[in-house]
């Protein structure tokens, strides 16, 4: 006792000596009041509502009890006298978690539990273990809670996640079958939340055969089968996760979580299948509003933009005051060029206080410089003044100024704001030159974008720039070194290998390493439609246009670029195919009339297609 009695007199008081307990005690009896009075009735039993005295809430979350009243029950204690030894070493825990020294407050709480058994000591040391991060320490205050108070659901739940955390799934295993079979009742929610417990592991083989075996005795309970769904997809195992979906909505057919589950997963091999699932769950049940949001997404996604605005009309009719709805269907309406209905939702969702208004302005300015009314589109430019879309919006202000003719003006007012940071000097930098190019003053562009290499010559986003209108001014020298050390800064960007690629096949030079770099691009965005479509163009180059065809179709399925078309319709033509590659380009004409990558490859190969547009 002496001993303690040592360190407890160290701890409170530094180089000062206690010399006995009695003399501790007197020092620190107001601090262990509250410890003292809850151990009083040690040899009596407590009935409390299950979690009311619940611990703090530990940095790892815990399953969370299913939400209903609380229901009292009877909590065991152990019949143990409150000795002096314990009030020590119960204040001393008390006082060093108070001065944040967990480490001398973990052991000396365990050292009580496993003396006392008392559960309410081992939650206390589960507590504080977990906060600090203790995690053995933590499952072991855990454990002796639980064999303390069996029935106790937030001990059984605790153990549980500790043992997974700790990644002793198979030590688990008996926890989690009592836990579910003590609480039938709400067995099926409680799948739900350990499917979310489970989820962060990264044995994902693991989890799907521990949620597989644990649903077993559970055939009816469509959470069980949703939970091993869910697993199983994480663990890469599609078919049993479709499998075990579809279980799930015969039992419960109205589910929509299960639903969009079901459509996420079918996704995964073909955007088809889950529309075409997605539109049959919506015609059953009209009301699932998370499946109509998910089904009209889905529709955007393979641009099927007029079904999908009818869907987020429809969601707009059911909820009038969801301002990303209105936006959704704002910008639906301007894929489809329907600008007046475009500016009307646009205005409704601004009413509506959206969570990104200067993007509901700048859209604002589009649609308004569609209907050819600049005033107006100035009017909203102007008023994004701080922000995100501030140097978009200013940029766009600035190219109405030039389309008017006034490119000085245009360039002034960009010279006039005052960037935020060093990031918004640079998009004012490349949209002054982008105003250059667009008035296809390509050598005052590449002069202009120069200059600010020079003072900033790491700036990878001006070191690209200023090699795209390099190319403009056959400076392929330029292009080439500028290109070259982006990719030294930045090995993963992707189009800087793309447009060097892309130059070299477009000029026919050095084709074999064209396609290196291209294939570098195109490993790094396996879906950039631009990329796509320099890989299809330098196969044709090299003579493999049945192998270009295909990257080319989906380059072109992903955006319909005019560009792209060129390519499309020049392999067509390679093929023999030239019948489909004149329907291409006059489609493609009637959109892109003044783009003259196209009108060349129309003109030296199928005049008589351009010479019909005109």
């Amino acid at each position: 006792m002496q001993g303690l009695a040592d360190l407890m007199a160290r701890f409170l008081f530094g180089s000062r000596r206690c010399t006995t307990i009695q003399t501790v005690m007197k020092q620190i009896r107001f601090i262990a009041l509250p410890v003292i009075l809850a151990l009083g009735a040690c040899a009596q039993t407590a009935v409390t509502p299950e979690g009311v005295t619940a611990p703090a809430a530990p940095a790892q979350p815990l399953l969370k009890a299913v939400t209903r009243p609380p229901q009292p029950r009877v909590v065991p204690l152990p019949k143990v006298e409150l000795s002096e030894a314990i009030m020590f070493k119960l204040t001393l825990a008390e006082i060093a978690a108070q001065r944040g020294q967990p480490h001398v407050a973990v052991p000396a709480l365990l050292e009580v539990a496993r003396e006392t058994k008392d559960p309410r000591v081992a939650r206390r040391a589960t507590e504080i273990a977990w906060s600090a991060r203790f995690l053995p320490a933590a499952l072991e205050a855990a454990t002796l809670w639980l064999q303390a108070d069996p029935d106790s659901m937030r001990a059984q739940q605790t153990v549980i996640a500790l043992l997974v955390n700790q990644s002793r799934l198979d030590d688990a295993v008996p926890y989690l079958e009592k836990w579910l079979g003590n609480d039938e009742a709400h067995v099926g929610q409680n799948f739900l939340q350990l499917s979310t417990l489970l989820a962060g592991h990264k044995d994902k083989a693991a989890i799907y055969r521990l949620l597989r075996a644990l649903a077993a005795p559970y055939p009816l309970v469509p959470e069980a089968s949703l939970a091993v769904a869910q697993a199983a997809s994480n663990a890469n195992e599609s078919a049993a996760a479709l499998e075990a979906a579809r279980n799930a909505l015969r039992l419960r057919p109205d589910w929509e979580l299960a639903a969009l589950f079901m459509a996420q997963a079918l996704q995964r091999e073909s955007a088809a299948a889950a529309i075409e699932f997605l539109e049959g769950f919506i015609k059953t049940h009209p009301d699932a509003r998370d499946a109509r949001l998910n089904y009209a997404r889905l529709l955007v996604s393979v641009r099927r933009y007029t079904e999908a605005r009818s869907q987020f009309e429809i969601l707009l009719g059911d909820a009038p005051d969801n301002a990303e709805i209105a936006m959704a269907v704002a910008t639906l309406s301007m894929q489809a060029k329907d600008y007046v209905a475009a500016e009307q939702q646009l205005r409704r969702a601004l009413d509506i206080n959206p969570k990104d208004p200067d993007m509901v302005r700048m859209y604002l300015g589009q649609v308004n410089e569609e209907l050819k009314r600049d005033d107006e589109a100035l009017k909203w430019y102007a008023s994004v003044t701080h922000g995100a879309q501030f140097v978009p919006a200013q940029a766009r202000y600035a190219g109405v100024l030039a389309k008017q003719g006034r490119l000085a003006d245009a360039r002034k007012h960009l010279q006039s704001l005052q960037p935020g940071d060093a990031q918004q000097r640079t998009q004012l930098t490349l949209a002054e030159a982008g105003l250059l190019r667009d008035a296809q003053a390509y050598q005052e562009a590449f002069d202009f974008l120069g200059q600010a290499v020079a003072r900033n010559p790491d700036a990878t986003d001006l070191l690209y720039d200023h090699a795209m209108a390099a190319e403009k001014v056959d400076r392929i020298d330029v292009l080439e070194a500028n290109l070259r050390k982006v990719i030294e800064l930045r090995p993963n960007h992707a189009h800087a290998y793309n447009a060097l690629g892309y130059t070299l096949a477009d000029r026919n030079q050095r084709l074999p390493e064209a396609r290196r770099l291209i294939e570098t691009a195109h490993n790094l965005a396996p879906e950039d439609p631009f990329i796509l479509d320099s890989l299809g163009w330098v196969l044709h180059r090299l003579g493999q246009n049945n192998e270009a065809l295909g990257y080319l179709q989906r380059s072109y399925e992903i955006r319909p670029d005019a560009e792209i078309a060129a390519h499309l319709g020049e392999v067509l033509w390679a093929l023999g195919r030239r019948d489909e590659a004149q329907k291409l380009w006059a489609h493609a004409l009637r959109e892109y009339s003044k783009n003259e990558v196209l009108k060349s490859t129309v003109q030296r190969l199928a005049p008589v297609v351009l010479q019909s547009i005109q």
